[in-house]
């Protein structure tokens, strides 16, 4: 599936079930594990499991089960992977604690500054 249809129907799912504050996060060039974070708040944790759930009958009703979903019922945060795009449905709590928004824009864009930095860390490592 196209990744524009793919944001689509994950926006509109998340909007179909009143999500707050939905923001995405392009970061292809910053991993290799996803093309786009769609970010989202709900008001309970009940309420960001029946977003989420409502991602994942949508993506499935579209013929693309997700890879994974982590979290769940009485969760703060559940994350619902479907390849090209991940969805992150969080209570605003845990959406401020975590702040994923400001961590991957804190990130390098440059690959080559990724790749140093990983070599430096795996040197540290390996001292340790």
């Amino acid at each position: 599936m196209h990744i524009d249809t793919l944001k689509k129907l994950a926006v509109d799912a998340l909007e179909e079930l009143k999500a707050r504050d939905i923001t995405h996060l392009d970061v292809a060039k910053l991993t290799e594990v996803t093309d786009l974070m769609l970010i989202a708040s709900g008001t309970s944790t009940r309420h960001v499991a029946a977003i989420a759930e409502n991602v994942v009958a949508k993506a499935k009703a579209a013929g693309l089960g997700p890879l994974g979903v982590e979290g769940g019922d009485n969760a703060d945060w559940v994350l619902v992977d479907l390849g090209d795009v991940v969805v992150h449905v969080m209570m605003p709590e845990a959406r401020v604690l975590y702040d994923l928004e400001r961590l991957w824009a804190d990130l390098p864009s440059d690959s080559d500054v990724i790749s140093e930095t990983l070599e430096r860390f795996h040197e540290r490592a390996s001292m340790s």
